[in-house]
């Protein structure tokens, strides 16, 4: 008999969070973070300006613990989110910010399309930013062991940050997993890609110029490829075989030339037979008595590179499918 899979995520995270125990308290963490901090180069000043009000907060360990992607078929999924209305404030964000996007655009070689989608998903166009204190939550990642390394290491970028300058302290609330700004920057990812379009000595990722243009540079470097797919939504017969079907999006294997897999596609197709692509079947391993190969998508290197961005196989679809939308508008 086949468990709900919702009933054992509610399962495991009540085992979890009931069971969790720290070696140390936060304040004796905070105090060996700073003499670590300040040998990897944080001045003390900056430290103690920024560290000394960090709290550790619980229901950052809660969410870290339980998260439930909801569990939505894939055509609900991308539906809810490149919904008419959220073309609609798109357009109307463009409309009023029209000469910043097309001076992106042009200067990056990047969508306006595609940077409109992604802001639209991940911010709704900067209505929705995050409140959480986000030195109190990548303090309280670091503290707990989960993941300590990770998150220790971006509380040490954003701190360095401060310490040079780059990015205001006062302005950094976000998620409760330490993204910032309007397309949700994780520190490294600022560290690494966020630039100061405006040039006004400091990085403003609320601000739409320098948000645009640093998710412009960030997709660049990545290499995306401008006005080439993304992905194809086909059916697939019934032999194919399971291997051949990414269900993860952490890493997608069994990318092979086109004509290799048409033997598998019942859709008439007129794409390269020579282009390189994968199959994704995402419903199949979240959705409960999902079918195994539907629905099925065959996805370009674009799509990949979307995945680096938030390793969420119907992210991808949501923003790539909000990108046509826009196309056909703009």
């Amino acid at each position: 008999m086949k468990i709900n899979k919702i009933l054992l995520i509610v399962l495991s995270y009540f085992i979890l969070t009931v069971n969790i125990s720290y070696a140390i308290t936060f304040d004796e963490w905070k105090k060996n973070f700073k003499s670590r901090a300040i040998s990897e180069g944080v001045s003390e000043k900056t430290f103690d300006l920024v560290m000394n009000n960090a709290k550790f907060l619980p229901k950052v360990i809660e969410y870290d613990r339980y998260q439930p992607e909801f569990y939505e078929n894939t055509k609900t999924y991308i539906s809810k989110r490149t919904s008419k209305k959220k073309v609609q404030n798109g357009l109307s964000f463009y409309k009023n910010n029209e000469d910043l996007i097309n001076d992106v655009e042009k200067n990056f070689d990047i969508e306006k399309e595609l940077l409109l989608a992604l802001m639209g998903i991940e911010t709704n166009f900067g209505n929705y930013l995050g409140k959480m204190d986000i030195i109190s939550s990548l303090s309280t990642l670091s503290f707990d062991k989960r993941r300590s390394k990770f998150f220790t290491n971006e509380l040490l970028i954003i701190l360095k940050l401060i310490d040079k300058g780059t990015v205001d302290p006062n302005i950094l609330y976000g998620s409760w997993a330490g993204a910032f700004g309007n397309f949700q920057f994780m520190p490294s990812t600022i560290e690494k890609y966020a630039i100061d379009y405006n040039d006004n000595n400091i990085i403003e990722l609320k601000n739409s110029t320098d948000s645009f243009a640093s998710a412009a540079n960030y997709l660049k470097k990545m290499g995306w490829k401008k006005n080439e797919p993304c992905f194809k939504q086909v059916s697939l017969k019934p032999d194919t075989p399971k291997k051949f079907l990414n269900t993860s999006a952490k890493k997608i294997k069994y990318q092979k030339k086109l004509k290799y897999y048409k033997k598998y596609i019942n859709n008439k197709l007129t794409l390269d037979d020579n282009v390189n692509v994968a199959i994704i079947t995402p419903d199949a391993d979240i959705v409960d008595n999902a079918k195994i190969n539907e629905p099925a998508y065959l996805v370009f290197q674009n799509y990949e590179l979307i995945l680096k961005w938030n390793r969420s196989l119907r992210f991808g679809l949501a923003v790539c499918t909000l990108k046509n939308k826009f196309e056909n508008e703009l």
